[in-house]
């Protein structure tokens, strides 16, 4: 039976998860856990995703992101491998650690964020791998930690999270610490690990009951958690998404090309759109040229970073003004085309 394709669509949640093949361990020790730690460090700023949540378990991995301006596949690819090489050179051996694809279910944020942030903290209590709620406060190796101030990950975003909690960070964290205790009578929760909209109701009797009141506009799909509408908007979002940068590629549209577009939209020299310099009409350009390259062609940041001679996060901030800058004005690479 053919596998089915996967979601990346840029700027969701995603909840990943990765497994040792045949159920192996994926780490023997802390060195191999901190090896990809070090690795999120670089490769989270590097494709602009935000990570919210993650576990480190003997077999398997749990990571909640917000998908950057290239999807989810890129950060997965690159961390993925690099990891792989590491560990087998240092414990001397050969092939495969990780099945042969990461699980990735896109999320719908507004109802699932916190829960899915409890749900990936709780799994080394679960496992026991800590005997008791408060060791999870200082187990390095999960997310929870550094929720807690207690651990330092500056590449996971504690702040965004404890905002759903409370303005103060104090009484925040006091709040999710609640939260996430209240969490542990809860158990494994097989709905928060795909699904579609099957899962979130409550399974197909509960969609049954729907039904037979007449709601009957249920959709679903094992990659997304999440209500109809939404399941609706990353299917069809991500079909046009796939379709368009399939289109430019097949039309040789290529970095130059946009850079010639940018140059033609905005009336510059191409060499002043591209060069250094803060002047307004050329950071406007720029930040198109960016936001056009990283997410209509798929161009990793690191390669634009080089080509702009700039910093990963200048090119990460360009994307995002970039975006913003093509919806106000309606900017659309298509178009400027011909």
């Amino acid at each position: 039976m053919p596998r089915i394709a996967r979601l990346d669509t840029p700027g969701l949640l995603h909840h990943v998860m990765i497994r040792g093949i045949e159920r192996r361990k994926i780490f023997l020790d802390d060195q191999d856990r901190e090896n990809l730690a070090k690795r999120l460090s670089l490769l989270l700023p590097e494709t602009g995703t935000q990570c919210y949540a993650w576990a480190f378990m003997p077999n398997h991995a749990h990571f909640l992101f917000k998908s950057g301006p290239s999807g989810i596949a890129t950060l997965m690819r690159r961390l993925l491998t690099g990891y792989v090489v590491s560990y087998n050179k240092r414990h001397k051996r050969h092939g495969q650690l990780f099945q042969n694809r990461y699980k990735s279910i896109i999320c719908q944020e507004d109802p699932y964020l916190v829960e899915l942030v409890r749900y990936i903290h709780l799994n080394p209590l679960r496992a026991k791998i800590v005997s008791h709620y408060e060791a999870l406060e200082s187990y390095p190796y999960c997310g929870h930690s550094a929720m807690m101030g207690i651990e330092e990950r500056e590449w996971q975003n504690v702040e965004y999270v404890l905002r759903h909690f409370g303005k103060r960070i104090g009484t925040a964290r006091k709040k999710y610490r609640s939260f996430v205790e209240e969490g542990v009578s809860l158990g494994r929760r097989p709905e928060l690990v795909g699904g579609g909209l099957i899962r979130s109701l409550g399974g197909w009797d509960e969609v049954k009951k729907l039904r037979s009141t007449g709601q009957d506009r249920i959709k679903s799909d094992q990659r997304i958690l999440g209500d109809s509408d939404f399941v609706d908007d990353v299917l069809s979002g991500s079909e046009e998404n796939f379709s368009r940068r399939y289109g430019l590629k097949k039309r040789g549209v290529t970095y130059e090309k946009v850079v010639d577009c940018a140059s033609k939209l905005f009336d510059l020299d191409e060499a002043y759109i591209t060069g250094k310099g803060r002047q307004r009409d050329r950071v406007r350009a720029r930040d198109l040229v960016c936001y056009w390259s990283a997410v209509e062609l798929g161009i990793s940041m690191a390669d634009l970073s080089k080509r702009l001679g700039v910093t990963l996060a200048a090119v990460s901030y360009a994307v995002k003004r970039g975006e913003k800058e093509a919806k106000q004005a309606g900017f659309r690479l298509e178009d400027q085309l011909g």
